[in-house]
C-alpha cells in the first residue's frame, strides 16, 4: 500500500514538473519572440519592415542600418553621458541605500520608523507629481542643463532602502554586539562586516539601479537641452521627426543601446543567487 502511495505521488510529482517547465517555456518564448523580431528587423532593409505577410527573417541581411546609425549619432559622447550618469547614479544610490537602510534596520528609534514609513510612502506618488518641485530645485541650485542635474535626484529610492533595510533586519544582533565589544566602532562596523554579508542585495540593485538610469528618458529630457550633454535615450528620441521617423537607424540604434545592458545582467546577475555570497549568516 506504501508503495502505491509513493507511486502515485511520484507521478503527480513528475506531472506537475512537466506541466510547470512547459508554462515556464512558453512564457519565455512570449518574451523572447518580441525581442528576437526587434533584433532580425535591424538587419533588414526598409523595403522589408513593412511588407505584407510580416517575415520575422530579413530576406536580404545588412549590416547598413547599423553603419547609417553610427554616422547619424554621435555613439561614443551618447554612451559616454550616458555611462558616467549610470555608473555614477548606481554607485551612489548603493552607499546612499546602504547606510539608510542599515539605521532603519538597527537603530531603534521611534523618529526612524516614522521617517522609513515616509519614505515608503513617496513609492505610491507617481513620477510626475515631483518633477516639478524637483526641476524647480535643481534650476536653484544651477545644475539645469547638466549630468549632475539628472544624477542627483535619482540618488534616493525607496526601493532600494526597503532592499536593505529588509535585509539587515535579518541579521542578528549579536553580530553587531560582539564586534563592539571587540572595540569596533558603528563605521567600521557598517564598512567591515555589514557590507560585505550585503553582497547579493548590492549587485541586485545595482543591476536595477544600471538599468533605470541607462533607459532613463523623460527627466534627462526635461533636463538637459544642448545636444552635447544628451544621453543615448534623449537622442535616440530625436530620430523621430514630427513627420518621418527613419525606422531602420532607429531600430539598429536601439539594438545598440541593449548591448550594455545585456553584458551588465550577464556579468553579474550569477553572483545575486550565488549561495557562497551568504554564507556569513549561515550557521
Amino acid at each position: 500500500m506504501r508503495e502505491k502511495t509513493y507511486s502515485i505521488s511520484k507521478l503527480h510529482d513528475k506531472t506537475a514538473t512537466v506541466l510547470l517547465t512547459t508554462a515556464l517555456i512558453i512564457v519565455g518564448l512570449l518574451y523572447l519572440f518580441p525581442l528576437l523580431w526587434f533584433v532580425l528587423s535591424s538587419f533588414k532593409p526598409g523595403s522589408e519592415l513593412f511588407t505584407y505577410p510580416l517575415n520575422i527573417l530579413p530576406e536580404k541581411p545588412t549590416f547598413t542600418s547599423y553603419l547609417d546609425a553610427w554616422n547619424s549619432l554621435e555613439f561614443p559622447r551618447l554612451f559616454a553621458n550616458t555611462l558616467v550618469s549610470a555608473v555614477t547614479t548606481t554607485i551612489l544610490t548603493i552607499f546612499a541605500s546602504a547606510t539608510c537602510g542599515y539605521a532603519f534596520a538597527k537603530y531603534d528609534q521611534k523618529w526612524l520608523n516614522f521617517f522609513f514609513i515616509c519614505i515608503i510612502a513617496t513609492t505610491m506618488l507617481p513620477t510626475e507629481v515631483i518633477m516639478n518641485p524637483v526641476f524647480i530645485i535643481i534650476r536653484n541650485l544651477g545644475l539645469y542643463d547638466s549630468l549632475a542635474g539628472i544624477i542627483i535626484p535619482s540618488i534616493n529610492t525607496a526601493t532600494g532602502i526597503f532592499m536593505f533595510r529588509t535585509f539587515f533586519v535579518s541579521v542578528p544582533d549579536d553580530l553587531i554586539e560582539s564586534a563592539r565589544i571587540d572595540g569596533a566602532s558603528d563605521g567600521r562596523i557598517f564598512f567591515t562586516i555589514m557590507l560585505p554579508i550585503a553582497k547579493p542585495v548590492i549587485l541586485t540593485l545595482g543591476i536595477f539601479s544600471f538599468q533605470w538610469r541607462w533607459n532613463d528618458y523623460i527627466w534627462p529630457l526635461i533636463v538637459l537641452n544642448d545636444p552635447k550633454n544628451y544621453t543615448l535615450q534623449v537622442a535616440l528620441r530625436g530620430l523621430v521627426g514630427a513627420e518621418n521617423i527613419n525606422w531602420t537607424i532607429l531600430i539598429a540604434a536601439s539594438v545598440v543601446s541593449i548591448i550594455p545592458l545585456l553584458l551588465v545582467f550577464i556579468v553579474f546577475q550569477r553572483y545575486v543567487t550565488d549561495a557562497e555570497t551568504t554564507s556569513g549568516l549561515k550557521g
